[in-house]
């Protein structure tokens, strides 16, 4: 036996008990003729007192073996903090050279030399903390009657909003699996065979650009009820998300409250609401149609926001090229103080006029913006500008958890590039029951019975109601540009499973690394994936991507231009 107990294992109750321990030398301390030094495992660290040398150094691999003591003096950083093993023998089992990274390494490093950079215990405990998420989730699941069942990882190429990651066949030339961007269909098809309560945690692959919420393979707490509505899906992920919060992080989260799309977009500005401040945007539409202020009364729309601050005018430059990158043509405002308004945009309304501006702000002192543009850059442009205010203001905190679900998105969205009508989320989704008769006629209006749940201005899970009728779901693919024949190619399997008779069926996919960050309180869901992409969709520990050899190539029928 290489060792008895683990290094954050000892307490007092193993005063003189003979142990064996192994471990990183973590650090070394040499006093006269004493060395002291803390070895570390995953479970923590151990003082251990040498009483003759050895040559060692930090990080070198060793076994212990020696008598547990109690300290002197308690070392309360230390969950052994009041014993020390003095030991008897010392093994190194391995060395190692001097380390290539230390806390100031730049991220390119970390990820390069990742399996050093989990050696910190703070970031090997989010690898723990994210298996404990696992393990609650996957009982929760088996706990309400799911049956975990694995879906295929090399499938068909179908179009689900991403470029898929595809796989070349050697034994069938020319043809390419797919994997998967999620395992919607085979989900779906789960549920005409009968399965009733599916769940998976699920790889999921996106060939799309990265950022710091996003890599090219995550995973997805991914779940299908059949004979459910909406709300019942619902209450069923609110109800785990309560278990799960309370469970781990002793947090009694409130009942998630329910906007629909146009209200979070109205109220907010965005899908994606952060409700861990207020700041609504305020309606100046009414006032904007009789004012002399040419740039509001020929807007099609006229919004604003308040913020309880007096902005410099560089701050405000630097916020008019905010909502300028989202197509905004400008920032208009007011300062208010002591009840009247001041500065910019003010000298261009009359006293009447500005009474009515004044009688829809907080009676504190502060900024009012304005942007006056199209209704969907206006809110989208405030929509932005709100995040960027709740950062100055510092209004995130990052120990509250607010959840929202936003519901009745657009089922459709129009391409002003091609010029053609494409699904919101995916085409699988059912419309609203009043859509469904004439969707094709007014397809701006069509809302889906598809939902997000929102946690702190981050989307973390999508479902919807699916589309289980063999004949609408061909009318959606029409609409959106898929004749029959290609339908029939790229989604047959789909449509001919719903022809032997499919339940009503809804489900979900929960983005298990952005939740588990979030618990986290981080804001890069690298650091909860043990060995993550960089922006570049590459891992520079292993070398991936890399070239193929011309035999592999050859085996493949792959010939590179």
């Amino acid at each position: 036996m290489l060792r008895t107990h683990t290094c954050g294992e000892l307490r007092k109750t193993h005063k003189d008990k003979e142990v064996s321990l192994c471990g990183w030398i973590d650090t070394i301390r040499t006093h006269g003729s004493l060395t002291f030094i803390d070895i570390r495992d995953r479970y923590g660290k151990t003082q251990i007192v040498l009483d003759k040398p050895y040559q060692i150094k930090k990080e070198y691999v060793v076994q212990i073996t020696g008598k547990v003591f109690l300290k002197a003096e308690t070392n309360k950083a230390l969950a052994t903090g009041d014993i020390e093993v003095k030991a008897d023998n010392l093994k190194i089992l391995n060395k190692s050279k001097p380390l290539p990274i230390d806390e100031n390494a730049t991220d390119e490093a970390r990820l390069k030399y990742r399996y050093i950079d989990l050696r910190d215990p703070k970031k090997l405990g989010y690898l723990a903390f994210k298996s404990q998420v696992y393990n609650l989730v996957r009982n929760y699941f088996y706990k309400n009657g799911f049956l975990e069942i694995e879906t295929p990882m090399m499938v068909k190429p179908t179009p689900e909003g991403a470029r898929d990651y595809v796989v070349p066949s050697r034994v069938n030339n020319g043809k390419f699996y797919s994997l998967p961007q999620s395992p919607q269909l085979y989900k779906q098809i789960l549920m005409v065979a009968g399965a009733d309560k599916y769940f998976q945690v699920a790889r999921c692959f996106r060939d799309e650009d990265l950022r710091t919420d996003r890599q090219p393979e995550h995973t997805q707490f991914d779940f299908e009820m059949s004979f459910v509505t909406s709300d019942e899906i619902r209450a069923f992920a609110e109800d785990l998300m309560k278990s799960l919060f309370k469970e781990i992080l002793n947090v009694k989260l409130d009942n998630f409250p329910i906007l629909s799309y146009e209200e979070s977009m109205e109220e907010y500005g965005i899908d994606k609401p952060d409700l861990r401040f207020d700041m609504k945007l305020i309606d100046f539409n009414d006032l904007a149609s009789k004012s002399s202020f040419k740039i509001f009364k020929e807007a099609e729309y006229v919004k604003g926001i308040f913020a309880e601050k007096d902005f410099s005018r560089k701050e405000i430059d630097k916020l008019t090229d905010l909502v300028k990158i989202y197509k905004a043509k400008g920032l208009a405002y007011m300062k208010l103080q002591e009840g009247k308004l001041d500065a910019g945009v003010s000298k261009f309304f009359n006293e009447e006029e500005q009474k009515e501006i004044i009688s829809k702000l907080p009676k504190k002192n502060g900024t009012v913006f304005f942007v006056a543009d199209k209704k969907k850059i206006c809110l989208t442009a405030l929509g932005q500008l709100r995040n960027k205010l709740g950062e100055i203001l510092n209004l995130k905190n990052k120990e509250e958890f607010k959840f929202c679900w936003v519901k009745d998105f657009p089922v459709f969205a129009y391409n002003e590039e091609e010029q053609k009508w494409e699904p919101e989320h995916h085409m699988f989704s059912m419309p609203n029951e009043e859509f469904i008769e004439d969707f094709e006629k007014r397809p701006g209006e069509v809302k889906g019975d598809l939902w997000d749940l929102v946690l702190n201005g981050m989307e973390t899970a999508s479902g919807s109601i699916r589309i289980s009728d063999p004949t609408l779901q061909e009318r959606i693919f029409e609409f959106v540009g898929f004749d029959k024949e290609e339908a029939k190619s790229k989604f047959g399997f789909l449509l001919d499973a719903y022809e032997y008779g499919g339940p009503i069926h809804g489900g979900m996919g929960i983005g298990a690394d952005r939740l588990i960050g979030l618990m986290l309180g981080l804001t890069d869901i690298r650091e909860v994936i043990a060995f993550p992409k960089n922006k570049n969709a590459q891992c520079t520990m292993d070398g991936s991507p890399s070239e193929l050899t011309q035999q592999q190539l050859d085996e493949l029928h792959i010939k590179l231009k």
